[in-house]
């Protein structure tokens, strides 16, 4: 409450001490705060409807609720289903202007599945807790918010803007080509990208997010002779498996360190048998100590900051697969459906001092870019190759895809303020 409080009194300081926005703006930035408990409510019906990933009815659903809001301000709301690829679909709505047209990429689903017992919103006074509630849906609010606080003042009129609300961000369906097509073709009809997942904090201060790294999921699997474990190591037998995939992943251990690049390795098993599920969660092997292993698996992911990067280590990876251990064999394979990423880049920068810009007139303080490292991957991935693309918009908050998550309800005045007026400036070209 103090920070809505600050920015009403933002509004009353003289011309003298700070920065002024227009009268535009203010009227904007005086709508987001008459709108707060609103904002707050809507924030609380998206929460309570349990939308994870593969509750494909619930995604549905809040995507519903999306479109009720959106249409009323003039968009043309559309479902994009996506059936062929196991998930729910795609919000998509569009308002044609005569202004540049800036995308604005949110996501409905949530790592929460409906079997989950984190399943409601809970508000203490400006801190509120619920599945998802920064990750995505505080930033769908973030956007609907902006969206009218535009309506309101006017400048939605003209503006050009297009809203693409993923059903599928936390696990992407396959193909990733026809999962993410709409999403690719959005991107590239724009002027500038807008990603509205959570504001980087740290510290108290707040970050503007220019950069993000890829994640790419992997799966090595190599094979050996089995026989008694007497003759392990001889020209007969060889290694075996597990001690093939030992040496790999110590291959990457040793070889592969540079800036901004990692590749985790989240299960492993090996043995005669050894297999893993078609979802690449679950591993199950047997074996005994007098038994050489036939087979062994691991999984892990691949995380880049450029394209670059990510084909250069993907290729020195698979050289240091190929080196087998005699009698052994081996097989690494990246999965087709991981976030590309984003990379940093001028305009990138560029779009980060149009924020700022816009932080200096609305008496809020300037952003830093945030460290890519400390980032997960996110959609805008997939759009950054081809249009300027600034990240992290939606709200401020913390413990995302764990119990407990939750968010600064303020934080939702300053986002939504922050995104209106750069929605603004953006597509009606004023600096």
């Amino acid at each position: 409450m103090r920070l809505i409080l600050a920015a009403m009194l933002l509004l009353l300081a003289p011309a003298a001490a700070i920065a002024q926005p227009s009268p535009t703006e203010q009227t904007m930035m005086q709508t987001v705060v008459a709108e707060h408990d609103r904002h707050i409510a809507l924030l609380e019906r998206l929460v309570n409807q349990n939308s994870g990933t593969l509750n494909l009815p619930g995604v549905r659903i809040v995507g519903d609720m999306a479109r009720a809001e959106l249409e009323p301000l003039g968009f043309e709301v559309r479902w994009v289903d996506m059936a062929e690829t196991g998930r729910a679909g795609h919000l998509i709505a569009t308002r044609a202007g005569r202004g540049r047209n800036i995308l604005l990429i949110g996501h409905l689903d949530t790592v929460f599945e409906a079997d989950n017992p984190f399943q409601r919103f809970e508000r203490d006074g400006a801190r509120a807790v619920g599945p998802g509630i920064g990750d995505d849906k505080g930033g769908i609010v973030v956007i609907i918010a902006a969206l009218r606080a535009m309506q309101a003042a006017g400048t939605l009129d003209d503006a050009n803007v297009t809203v693409v609300l993923t059903g599928d961000e936390e696990r992407i369906g396959s193909p990733g080509s026809v999962a993410r097509r709409d999403l690719v073709a959005a991107g590239q009809a724009a002027a500038f990208a807008l990603e509205f997942e959570n504001l980087a904090v740290d510290d108290g201060a707040e970050f503007g997010t220019i950069a993000r790294r890829s994640s790419t999921n992997w799966t090595l699997t190599t094979s050996g002779r089995t026989g008694h474990s007497s003759g392990v190591f001889n020209d007969a037998l060889g290694y075996g498996a597990i001690y093939e995939l030992a040496r790999i992943l110590d291959g990457f251990r040793r070889d592969l360190p540079e800036p901004n690049l990692t590749y985790n390795v989240g299960v492993v098993a090996g043995g005669t048998p050894a297999a893993i599920d078609a979802e690449g969660f679950n591993v199950t092997a047997s074996g005994k100590t007098n038994i050489v292993a036939s087979t062994a698996i691991a999984r892990g992911d691949l995380r880049t900051l450029t394209l670059e990067q990510d084909e250069r280590v993907r290729a020195r990876m698979q050289a240091i697969v190929e080196t087998h251990l005699p009698r052994t064999d081996a097989e690494l394979v990246f999965a087709g459906n991981g976030y590309p990423p984003m990379a940093p880049s001028e305009g990138n920068r560029a779009l980060l001092a149009r924020l700022n810009a816009v932080n200096r007139d609305l008496g809020l303080p300037e952003m830093a870019e945030y460290d890519p490292a400390r980032r997960g991957a996110a959609d805008s991935g997939f759009v950054a190759q081809d249009v300027d693309t600034l990240g992290g918009l939606g709200v401020a908050g913390g413990n995302a895809h764990a119990d407990g998550e939750w968010v600064d309800l303020d934080s939702l005045v300053r986002q939504a303020q922050r995104a209106a007026v750069l929605i603004t400036r953006l597509s009606l070209g004023a600096e």
